[in-house]
């Protein structure tokens, strides 16, 4: 028997305990289902779930669910990206020690994420701070390491001088340190890479694999790769013919018009090009320039600045002597660090002309402009070439090859295809994430640390006070070691890895979550991968999911896998606003899950977060929409306690030619939403349509046993199906209500056993259609017809309508507008 009041906390707490004693979502290889591998983006531990996390995990479980139900052996683990600032802050500002910081968070959100009733096997969890896994993070440098894929070098990075650390160009606001407000400076340091550019072009052209990926993360990659085919050309310095400055350009077609060229501030040979009388206040432009980052440099809209170098380059291609500068939107890291500069065409170097009264010279005419009269702004659309010597009439997409060519022919330029994209920068100067095994030996020079001496454990014995340098560096026990080659003294690498290496093979983990000799056995991830889906944030379009399908790709050279790509499929869900806004503490606008779990259930938290939009939408909280959702679960409680006396799960034969107009509609009713929601699910996941979809059928269900009292065998047995329908389909959105119900209708095993409901095509059909009758677009008349009424028919049916001749009166009818079976439309005056 079913009580007749709703208790969604008691019934949550009951069902999340028999899953985790029976071992509901534990999962193995060992079985002759097809696979299917649902993950979401792990989070960091930063202490509590909020609502972007809960619609992440909801949208990726529904899924896993549903594909259980399916006759799918479904994967669906968690772990957590647990290396990070927050935790060192900790240490920092509160004393904490970064590990228990980490596990006391992890501990409160795994409870919190098993409220939220999710299918997890979380006998799977990984976390990557732990030595278990760092371990393996370290042992995947050392395979990147020995195929000569990564590698250190010096190289210019934003460095906080009181934080003692690198950060990243996002972490750079207004020239400050994002998390001490100090002054950031450009430093050049030693730095481990890893030689993502190795795989650029397969990057670039295996896009097209990835059918199941949203358009504009494809898009965002290939532009973040950045290929592009331009031309190498090399100008010698009037000073010092010696000296050779090459510069990259996709527009050689407008060499002709170079008024000046402009090498970034850390140009590695400037002593060599700047005169005795400019260093000065070059000197000075270069410290200034350390206090942008890369992002301020390249702005569009900041105010471009310079400094001349004094000295000047030959242009080859026509003998002018032009100017050389250097300017910070020229950046080292791109191209050869050095710009050529032609103001006529381009818009930047338009304005910097302009600011220091530079020549500008027009090298390529609009077809439309029939004079030589002066540019009033750059021209920077196809055009014939002009001042350019033999180059003249040269259409100048054709003149690109040409004087490419020239170039080449001559011994002063070549073609070249260049990437955007750079080898990532892999070093970071804190404590809590994964230290780099390599040691360096005064006689043996770099040295890996061998495999079987991983892990390289974090220190434990340092000082997260001190200021200046990484807090490794203050251990006493960590820094010396002995040389693995030849027993001398050495010292270890004090830098720890970007912790995107670590999420960059996390998914491959789960497969094999305790082998202890190896990342994972190669038979278990060729079984589960790829990922069948992936759901997270659109902000991971570009680098984590970038750095993980380098890392697959690398992986399969080393013969760790058979897959090209991680994630078959990927959805990126919206963010979760209130008011419009993104949930912020700041703006205090943030909604805590355990009070919607507290109040409601956790079920409600699911249904709603749902319902109210597609998942790739952003999606805004309402606390009206939580309070309906929570009466729509009471009210589908209630339904079934109306109707229990009815119910016998044995008997949902009928025949449904012969059913009564009601019961025909019911049953109708349950198989187009059976149809409508297995739709919904594979078509890009609309799963918002799912919610409003089963509404409609608890409405069907509802009006149907409203007020009947004495039921048929047939009658009985259409309630009952649309009953276990309406249960099995609710089942991966409210999986507590589900099984619950399920119990109650007296099932021995879980739902999630069940096989998801199978519709039959002609129970979806109707045998009549209504056709709406209007006047100038106003009901006036509905009828029915059987299905299959031609247009013409339905055309002269409304017309004879005693209803329609009614209100038409005198009037004349103008044309008459026919949807077929649905509307007809007479216009009249």
């Amino acid at each position: 028997m079913i009580k007749e009041q709703y208790y969604p906390q008691a019934i949550e707490k009951k069902w999340q305990n028999i899953w985790d004693e029976k071992g509901c979502n534990k999962t193995t290889e060992n079985s002759d289902k097809p696979k299917f591998y649902a993950l979401s983006m792990f989070p960091y531990p930063s202490g509590r779930l909020h609502m972007g996390h809960v619609r992440n995990y909801t949208i990726t479980d529904m899924i896993a669910r549903y594909k259980k139900m399916q006759g799918y052996n479904v994967l669906h683990p968690m772990g957590w990206d647990s290396f990070g600032l927050p935790a060192e802050n900790a240490a920092i500002n509160k004393g904490a020690i970064p590990s228990e910081w980490t596990f006391k968070n992890i501990d409160y959100m795994r409870e919190q994420l098993k409220q939220l009733g999710l299918m997890y096997d979380w006998d799977r969890e990984v976390a990557t701070c732990t030595p278990e896994y760092y371990k393996f993070t370290q042992w995947l440098f050392l395979q990147f390491y020995k195929k000569g894929l990564a590698y250190k070098k010096e190289a210019a990075v934003n460095w906080c001088p009181k934080c003692a650390t690198v950060l990243a160009n996002e972490q750079v606001i207004e020239g400050k340190c994002w998390r001490c407000d100090s002054t950031v400076e450009k430093k050049y340091l030693s730095q481990w890479f890893l030689k993502i550019t190795e795989y650029a072009e397969q990057l670039l052209q295996d896009l097209d694999k990835l059918e199941g990926w949203p358009d504009r993360v494809k898009i965002m990659q290939k532009n973040w790769i950045g290929k592009s085919f331009g031309t190498i050309l090399k100008f010698k310095l009037a000073e010092n013919p010696e000296i050779e400055i090459p510069v990259y350009t996709t527009r050689p077609d407008t060499a002709m018009g170079i008024t000046y060229v402009v090498v970034a501030p850390e140009y590695p040979d400037m002593d060599k090009i700047v005169t005795d009388e400019c260093r000065a206040k070059v000197k000075e432009y270069q410290d200034y320039a350390k206090k942008a980052s890369e992002i301020e440099r390249l702005s569009t809209e900041r105010i471009k600045t310079g400094v001349p170098l004094g000295t000047h380059i030959i242009n080859p291609l026509n003998g002018n002597k032009v100017p050389l500068w250097t300017a910070d939107y020229a950046l080292i890291e791109y191209g050869t660090g050095a710009v050529m500069a032609v103001p006529a065409h381009d818009t930047r170097d338009w304005d910097f002309a302009k600011k220091y009264n530079l020549p500008i010279i027009e090298v390529i005419r609009n077809p439309e402009k029939t004079d030589d009269s002066p540019l009033t702004e750059a021209y920077v659309d196809e055009g014939i070439l002009v001042n350019s010597g033999q180059f003249n009439g040269l259409k100048n997409t054709d003149a690109k090859k040409a004087i490419t060519d020239f170039a080449e022919k001559n011994g002063f330029g070549y073609a070249k295809t260049q990437y955007r994209l750079r080898d990532w920068l892999i070093s970071r100067q804190r404590y809590w994430g994964a230290p780099i095994p390599i040691v360096y030996c005064e006689h043996c020079g770099e040295v890996p640390v061998p495999e079987d001496q991983l892990p390289v454990l974090l220190p434990t014995d340092v000082d997260f006070k001190a200021e200046g340098e990484s807090p490794i560096l203050t251990s006493k026990t960590f820094v010396e070691t002995t040389c693995p080659i030849c027993g001398g003294k050495a010292k270890r690498d004090c830098d720890t890895m970007d912790t995107f290496i670590c999420s960059s093979w996390y998914y491959l983990r789960y497969t094999d979550p305790h082998n202890d000799k190896l990342p994972f056995a190669k038979d278990k991830a060729n079984y589960w991968m790829n990922v069948d889906q992936y759901v997270g944030g659109i902000e991971h379009a570009i680098l984590h999911l970038l750095y993980s399908r380098f890392f697959t790709k690398a992986m399969r050279d080393f013969g760790l896998v058979d897959i090209d790509e991680p994630f078959e499929n990927l959805l990126t869900q919206g963010m979760v606003l209130k008011d419009g806004s993104k949930m912020s503490k700041s703006k205090g606008n943030t909604v805590d899950p355990d009070e919607i779990f507290e109040q409601y259930g956790a079920d409600t938290a699911r249904l709603f977060i749902l319902s109210d939009s597609p998942p790739e939408r952003d999606f805004d909280w309402s606390d009206a929409g939580v309070e309906g959702c929570y009466k729509f679960l009471n009210r589908v409680w209630r339904l079934v306690y109306n109707v229990q006396n009815q119910l016998d799960i044995t008997n949902l034969t009928y025949e449904y030619a012969t059913l009564p107009k009601d019961a025909k509609a019911l049953a109708r009713k349950t198989h187009q939403t059976i149809k409508g929601v297995i739709n919904d699910i594979n078509n890009s996941y609309q799963l918002n349509t799912v919610v409003s979809k089963t509404r409609e059928l608890v409405n069907a269900i509802s009006e149907f046993s409203q007020n009947k009292k004495d039921y048929t065998a047939e009658e009985k047995a259409v309630l009952n199906e649309a009953i276990v329908v309406m249960v099995k389909i609710l089942a991966p959105v409210t999986p507590h209500l589900s099984e619950e119900i399920w119990e109650i209708l007296g099932n021995k095993t879980s739902v999630f056993e069940e096989k998801f409901p199978e519709y039959i095509e002609e129970y979806t059909k109707a045998d009549a259609i209504t056709l709406v009758l209007q006047i100038n677009g106003k009901t006036r008349d509905k009828i029915e017809l059987p299905v299959g009424v031609s247009k013409e028919e339905c055309e002269k049916l409304a017309l004879e309508s005693e209803k329609v001749k009614k209100f038409l009166g005198d009037m004349n009818v103008i044309k008459v507008i026919v949807v077929p079976l649905k509307l007809v439309n007479i216009v009249a005056k």
